[in-house]
């Protein structure tokens, strides 16, 4: 009965237990499993899932094939026209038709009673008109193509700044783990000297001040982190909450040389052609209605039957299988001024993508400047909070010693715990401010 009752004790146990235990299996193993997410791999996967990026490609593909339509316009058509009349007749005898039984049409604007069209049509128009609108479209397309680009560097900008923020975030929050691990250990450190009479309890409530205040900064960190995993996993995954791994150069890359930098910023940069494009197709638009003042000549050619025999010869062996071409010359003489009001709203149009092209080549300027110098400072930097980070480590350390010979006071090693965790901190944001601005020069220069 006994042996009875401990298996159940056990059995019990094991219940309890079990979920946890295997929660913790499921938890580690999804960890092991997380995709491990490059800067590369977070971009690809962001062009997928955005809508924006989705919608401006959509754009570049509608306006390719605008262009394809506009160019297929200058060709020819051809058609096949097929087509039964029937008129009600008069009655009487035609005798000037093949066909004496059949009646006139009742109708002067038709040809017979029964007249039956089979007849192959090729139609072209040429003028200015249709040629400029062929150009239009492909300035059209190119100003889509830009403003596809300029949307894929925006979300490249967005990207970057997420994946480089929660890396950061990580990184932080092994900071404030090591400040948390730091201040307890002094904790202790003070609680000993006191049970040894060699310090004070004011020096014990200090520390244990401490220690809650890195305590709740490490919580902190961590909601933080998490936000910043959430904000990059809507871009990357359709579960946000999905778990994967950051992997991100431990060494930042150099920074280009500044010639460099101009010269592809002004073959690449997807503002600057967008402009361009713009005010190309505004010029053609001032000669697409210009030329509303010039004639188009209209040619057409037919061959096939207009016959009141669905044949191609007539009973009396008339040939009804024939030909006919004509050519249309319009010229336009007067439109109540309609014309002359569409070319100045082209020109209008016109002046002001120029406007629009000059502030962005000033733009362009200024953020090159602007880029340049902030990942140069940011660059130099680096070398100097790396320095900062072990000199704060160094104090830390002699101040501990100091304080367990009886030589430093707690104000002292707490003093060197928060320049030590500032210095860590600073360094972590100095290391994404060059990140951020990298990408944002290497996105202005089209490298990224």
């Amino acid at each position: 009965m006994r042996l009875f009752a401990i298996t159940v004790l056990m059995f019990c146990s094991f219940l309890t237990t079990a979920p946890a235990v295997f929660g913790q299996q499921v938890q580690a193993a999804a960890a092991s499993t997380a995709p491990s997410i490059s800067l590369d791999e977070a971009i690809s996967r962001a062009k997928a899932n955005e809508p924006g990026f989705a919608a401006a490609v959509a754009a570049s593909k509608v306006s390719a094939l605008d262009r394809s339509i506009a160019r297929a316009a200058l060709l020819p058509t051809v058609t096949y026209h097929n087509q039964y009349l029937y008129t009600q007749g008069t009655g009487g005898v035609n005798l000037g038709s093949s066909a004496a039984v059949l009646g006139t049409p009742r109708f002067i604007a038709n040809n017979a009673v029964h007249e039956y069209i089979s007849q192959g049509v090729v139609n072209e128009t040429i003028g200015v008109q249709g040629f400029t609108a062929a150009a239009r479209a492909s300035a059209a397309a190119a100003v889509a193509a830009a403003n596809m680009e300029i949307a894929r560097r925006g979300l490249v900008a967005a990207v970057v700044s997420l994946f480089y923020t929660s890396v950061t975030s990580e990184n932080k929050v092994e900071v404030a783990r090591r400040a948390a691990a730091e201040t307890d250990s002094f904790v202790k450190l003070a609680e000993q000297r006191e049970a040894a009479r060699e310090g004070a309890h004011a020096d014990v409530v200090k520390a244990q001040l401490q220690q809650q205040q890195r305590a709740r900064d490490l919580a902190d960190t961590l909601v933080q982190a998490q936000r910043s995993r959430l904000d990059l996993g809507v871009l990357l995954f359709p579960d946000p909450r999905s778990p994967y791994q950051l992997t991100a150069a431990t060494v930042p890359p150099p920074l280009p040389a500044r010639a460099d930098v101009e010269a592809a910023a002004a073959r690449h940069n997807p503002d600057l052609q967008s402009a361009l494009a713009s005010l190309r197709e505004s010029k053609l638009g001032v000669t697409a209605a210009r030329a509303a003042y010039l004639p188009d000549l209209g040619l057409n050619f037919t061959y096939g039957i207009d016959a009141a025999q669905f044949a191609t010869r007539g009973p009396e062996g008339v040939r009804n299988l024939g030909y006919s071409a004509s050519a249309t010359l319009d010229i336009p003489v007067w439109d109540w001024l309609s014309t002359q009001h569409r070319v100045r709203q082209s020109e209008i149009l016109r002046d002001s993508a120029q406007v629009a092209l000059t502030s962005t080549q000033r733009r362009l300027i200024a953020q090159l400047d602007e880029f340049y110098a902030e990942a140069a400072t940011a660059r130099n930097q680096l070398e100097s909070l790396n320095l900062s980070v072990q000199t704060a480590t160094e104090s830390l350390r002699l101040t501990r010693l100091r304080y367990s010979a009886g030589e430093a006071t707690v104000l002292e090693v707490v003093d060197a715990e928060n320049s030590l965790t500032t210095a860590e901190l600073a360094r972590e944001d100095g290391i994404i401010r060059y990140q951020i601005s990298l990408a944002n020069l290497q996105l202005l220069t089209g490298t990224i």
